[in-house]
């Protein structure tokens, strides 16, 4: 075969798989389309059970108690019940330096006084990759020394937070699984659940990390944990009617994942700096309320099921209107 056989070879090589992409790509981008079609139930909303992500400056010594009682009247109206508060993170061995929440017990205390329905956890995390190593028993048995020390400041729970956690980490049900022996509430975020077959490996392929978790998976973290919360932002999709379905799909199938006994949160993007600039016209807490709404229509009614807002410092005006007339009415 001749140097020029060959290349026109390789052209029609490259042409077939970007045709083939291509095809896959709308096929994926109607399916999410789909999803966000009809309307959803009248009694599809709140059921008083939502969550929102605050900053560190509420355990570092920024925030007052003035604060804190500023923050109880915003929330009194509204859905949540759980709080997770940024307490980390943890060092690159494991370890949770205390100064890092200098003033968690007061901003405890302060909320047990005038929240005495919220529940607050502690929100810790780091970086997985090239940093933290989990998988590493020293590195895993520091982590829980650190969660043993910040739960005596009176947290109720752990929410854990630890990215990009790979599809089928057993160390990380490991480091669940020991948690267990210092919280009676633990809870984590996860990564979106592969919405449809074969997307998990193409999208690794690119990122050279899992962007989405097997069901599989997702249901061992869901079986380890009282609450799930599923990062359904990110989602780099450049329009509204997609990111929409695309909640939609990924409330429908966490729904379905999780026992009715555990807690399922959609995460709900309350902030406007996405890495791609078209999510922040394509994301939005109203189409992820949205999402929820039709994924819970489908399913049935589910009183452990909301909302998730990310993230308290960043959150609008807008975002808090776009809560309360889409999710809470």
């Amino acid at each position: 075969m001749t140097s020029r056989a060959v290349i026109r070879r390789g052209l029609r090589l490259v042409a077939l798989v970007v045709a083939v992409v291509v095809v896959l790509t709308g096929v994926v981008a109607a399916a999410f389309r789909l999803q966000f079609t009809g309307e959803p139930a009248g009694w599809a909303k709140s059921t008083g059970n939502d969550a929102m992500w605050l900053g560190h400056m509420w355990v570092d010594g920024r925030r007052t108690e003035a604060d804190v009682r500023e923050l109880a009247t915003r929330l009194r109206a509204t859905g949540i019940k759980d709080v997770y508060v940024h307490s980390g993170p943890f060092e690159m061995d494991g370890r949770l330096d205390p100064a890092k929440y200098p003033d968690a017990q007061n901003f405890v205390q302060w909320m047990k006084n005038y929240l005495p329905g919220v529940r607050v956890s502690a929100w810790l995390g780091q970086s997985v990759e090239d940093a933290l190593d989990l998988d590493d028993p020293a590195s895993r048995r520091n982590v829980l020394a650190g969660v043993a020390a910040v739960m005596r400041t009176g947290y109720d729970g752990i929410h854990y937070n630890f990215e990009p956690i790979g599809d089928g980490d057993t160390d990380f049900l490991v480091l669940l699984e020991e948690t267990r022996k210092h919280t009676r509430l633990l809870s984590t975020s996860t990564p979106q659940i592969e919405p449809y077959p074969g997307m998990r490996l193409a999208t690794r392929a690119v990122l050279t990390h899992d962007k989405y978790w097997s069901r599989g998976f997702f249901q061992e973290v869901a079986d380890r944990v009282d609450q799930v919360a599923v990062m359904t932002y990110d989602s780099g999709l450049p329009l509204q009617s997609l990111y929409g379905g695309h909640v939609a799909r990924q409330a429908e199938l966490a729904l379905e994942l999780v026992p009715e006994t555990k807690h399922v949160f959609v995460g709900a993007p309350a902030y406007h700096d996405h890495d791609v600039p078209w999510s922040d016209a394509a994301e939005s807490v109203a189409l992820a309320a949205e999402g929820a709404k039709l994924a819970l229509s489908g399913h049935g009614p589910r009183e452990r099921f909301g909302l998730a807002l990310y993230v308290d410092f960043a959150a609008t005006a807008e975002d808090w209107a776009e809560y309360r007339t889409r999710w809470l009415s």
